[in-house]
């Protein structure tokens, strides 16, 4: 609606329709942004613990590896993880949370085959071998969860922005505006009803 409108009740009516609307708005804007907060706050708690134990994970994990490259030697090491298979197991999915689209990550848990055998290796290369595995399932979890916190920091940021320009701008805008169309309309009542008076005065 123009500011710079006529002070008519028809606009009145509408300047009061847009300021009730407005309000709507930044408490719905005000409810999304505590939502996501919370949610944020949820999957940064849920980060810090996953980010813990791969830090255990992973210094596990190269003991292991640094004591089976001492023990079969490092190019032994490297050949046999060659042989590995890719694994495409992991899917991506979208869930939505207050319109805020985050990912789902899927990964199914296969039990790989050996690409070794026993008799030619030793036991740091099993315990490696497993440890990295649980470094695997823990990485993909964890990337879910920071891709997700990442995504709602966003969402936060913008939903914060439209909130602010509603409270401190559209909000005062329009009560400004109603407040001058309705003084206007008061004062040209005053001016109606003394000239009615005056006129009165004349024909009596």
């Amino acid at each position: 609606m123009n500011p710079n409108t006529f002070p008519t009740k028809g606009n009145l009516i509408l300047a009061k329709s847009s300021l009730a609307l407005a309000r709507q708005g930044y408490e719905l804007m005000d409810k999304k942004r505590n939502i996501l907060i919370k949610e944020l706050m949820s999957l940064i708690d849920e980060a810090k613990g996953i980010q813990s134990e791969i830090d255990v994970t992973f210094t596990s994990a190269y003991k292991s590896l640094q004591k089976a490259n001492i023990e079969l030697g490092i190019n032994y090491v490297q050949d046999i993880a060659m042989a590995v298979p890719v694994d495409n197991s992991v899917r991506v999915k979208t869930r939505s949370i207050m319109g805020t689209e985050i990912p789902l990550v899927k990964h199914d848990e296969m039990l790989l085959n050996l690409t070794y055998a026993y008799y030619n290796t030793r036991e740091s290369l099993d315990e490696a071998r497993c440890q990295f595995e649980k470094v695997k399932k823990l990485t993909v979890k964890l990337s879910m969860v920071e891709n997700s916190a990442y995504r709602l920091a966003n969402s936060i940021k913008r939903t914060q922005k439209r909130a602010n320009a509603l409270n401190n701008i559209t909000i005062p805008r329009y009560e400004s505006l109603t407040k001058s169309i309705t003084n206007s309309l008061e004062e040209k009542d005053r001016e109606e009803f003394s000239r009615l008076k005056v006129i009165k005065r004349k024909k009596y």
